[in-house]
């Protein structure tokens, strides 16, 4: 089993939808562009990714959504030396279709109060179906690290929530763990170091909102 050295997660630019929230009352979430901002960002994270990656080889995972493929063409990585493929599983959290902006603004209000891991929008997913995809996606990951050529990086171009939910997925973070984190910023990036012991470190934690409560087991 060939482990890649780094795996390298980076969330998208600044969207349209980052900027403006009314903007999916016409347009598709997964269609929603990249700002002029959330480019510069993103071809911000790729000056220091390619200094990172240097000559060696990456296989790229990217969500499907348009700003996160307008995300990794700005990382401006060299094609010659990158495997990249579309994958579904690590799409934004489904919150329905066409929103009403008022109703997500409720909805994410609810959302805050509930929990962001076990509450559910209306017509889309919950933070724990998020999870059990990104498990699913971790074990095809998993299986394509017994190719012997298989590149040196693993590049996940993706989204806030995912980013966090593959970490716990990863490191089996508690829920209240999970819960006390924050989203990285717009074209901010984390990365899982492979050690001499053969275990994956962060480069750096999330940075948290709040300190985690565990559940009182005897209440």
């Amino acid at each position: 089993m060939v482990r890649p050295r780094r795996i390298v997660l980076v969330r998208h630019g600044e969207s349209e939808g980052n900027a403006d929230d009314s903007v999916y009352e016409r347009e598709p979430d997964h269609a929603l562009r990249l700002t002029r901002n959330g480019r510069e960002q993103a071809a911000a994270a790729g000056v220091r990714l390619r200094e990172i990656f240097g000559n060696e080889t990456i296989s790229a995972y990217v969500s499907p959504y348009r700003r996160t493929l307008q995300t990794f063409r700005e990382l401006g990585l060299d094609p010659t030396r990158v495997r990249m493929r579309e994958e579904p599983r690590l799409r934004e959290q489904d919150w329905g279709n066409w929103q009403d902006r008022a109703d997500v603004r409720l909805q994410k209000a609810y959302r805050d109060a509930y929990g962001h891991f076990f509450y559910r929008f209306a017509q889309g997913e919950s933070g724990a179906d998020v999870y059990d995809r990104v498990g699913s996606f971790l074990e095809s990951l998993y299986r394509s690290f017994e190719a012997p050529d298989h590149p040196q990086n693993v590049l996940l171009v993706t989204h806030g929530l995912t980013m966090r939910l593959f970490c716990m997925r990863w490191f089996h973070w508690s829920v209240a763990e999970f819960e006390a984190l924050s989203n990285p910023g717009n074209g901010d990036f984390r990365m899982l170091l492979l050690g001499p012991d053969g275990r994956y470190r962060m480069d750096r934690p999330f940075e948290r909102w709040t300190t985690p409560e565990p559940y009182d087991l005897d209440g």
